[in-house]
Formats: C-alpha cells, sequence, structure tokens
C-alpha cells in the first residue's frame, strides 16, 4: 500500500464533491487542483557574500524536503554588481505527496507561529487562479533551528492550480484549509 498525505485524501473525499456542488460542474474533471507549490527566495546579497547562498539552499532543503535550484540572474545591472548568471537565489518546486505534506505543515505548524497572525491576506491572486504567500521570515517553520540562522530573510510560496478564475482558487485553498482574513478575493481588472 502506498502513503497518501491526509490533505490529499481530505481533497479527494470532501473537497472535490464539495466544489463541485458549489460551483455547479458536471464533470469531476472541472474541479480545480493544486498542481505544484514553488517556494522561492531571493538572495540578492550573494553577489558579494557565497555563504548567504549556501544558507539559503539548506534552509530550503529542510523546509521543503527537497533540494532546491539555484536561480540565475539573466542580464547585467551596474548597479547592483551584477553580472549575468550570476546566483541570485533559489527555488523549491514540489508536487504530489510532498506538495500536501508541505501545505499541511505550513497551514497547521508554520503559520500560526506567525507573529501577530490574523489569517493570510485573499489579494494575492494573479488573475489565472494561482496564489502566491509571502513570509517575512524563515524562522516560523519549526524545522529552522534559531541558533544556526546566519540572516533571517523571507521567502515567496506560490500555489499553482488548475482554476481558471481567482474566485475558484480562492474557494479551493479554503476548502484545503488556508487560513485567509475576511472578505473576497479582489477582482482584479485584466
Amino acid at each position: 500500500m502506498t502513503y497518501i498525505p491526509n490533505l490529499y485524501r481530505l481533497y479527494k473525499e470532501k473537497v472535490v464533491p464539495m466544489l463541485r456542488e458549489k460551483l455547479g460542474y458536471k464533470n469531476i474533471m472541472q474541479v480545480p487542483r493544486l498542481e505544484k507549490i514553488v517556494v522561492s527566495r531571493g538572495v540578492g546579497a550573494a553577489v558579494s557574500d557565497k555563504k548567504l547562498l549556501e544558507q539559503a539552499q539548506q534552509e530550503l532543503a529542510l523546509i521543503t524536503g527537497q533540494k532546491p535550484v539555484v536561480a540565475l540572474s539573466r542580464k547585467d545591472v551596474a548597479g547592483f554588481k551584477l553580472r549575468k548568471r550570476m546566483p541570485i537565489g533559489v527555488k523549491v518546486t514540489l508536487r504530489g505527496a510532498r506538495m500536501y505534506e508541505f501545505l499541511e505543515r505550513l497551514i497547521h505548524a508554520a503559520l500560526p507561529r506567525t507573529r501577530d497572525f490574523r489569517g493570510i491576506s485573499p489579494t494575492g491572486f494573479d488573475g489565472r487562479g494561482n496564489y502566491t504567500l509571502g513570509v517575512r521570515e524563515q524562522l516560523i517553520f519549526p524545522e529552522i533551528d534559531i541558533d544556526k540562522v546566519y540572516k533571517i530573510a523571507g521567502m515567496d510560496i506560490t500555489f499553482v492550480t488548475t482554476a481558471r478564475t481567482d474566485q475558484e482558487a480562492f474557494e479551493l485553498l479554503k476548502a484545503l484549509g488556508m487560513p485567509f482574513r475576511e472578505g473576497e478575493p479582489s477582482k482584479k481588472k485584466a
């Protein structure tokens, strides 16, 4: 028997029927689903200090359970002493079981540890059914040892869904347990 994450089981058993009824889909394949989660962290100061990039890689690997990829700069920027193809960030793309495990840890362990947490903003949608959440410090994740942190830094977490609208994506993420603040996602003009 293969391992099935709790959040995926919840999605299959409760979220899919609920969304199908609420959004009025005839076919089960129309119901939006989570495709991937991309966790990225810019390390602009890595231009002058390579230790920061290594630290960011180690922390992201601890948080996600997967080895991060180094993001390279695309062009020269003289003002920042940046040359093309210099390492300036790290990112991890999570899919399948690891994605659902990460989302469960984020919802139940990490986000509640944020200072003055009142829920996440419902305005981070991009107009195409994807949601991006900014985290100010990596210390909210229980896997990070505060004594070993070289520099406090934030990261972006992007939830890529198959939803066609922001409203569908909002309903999906809310049903999966994302603690949104009161209110609906803002209607963006395309």
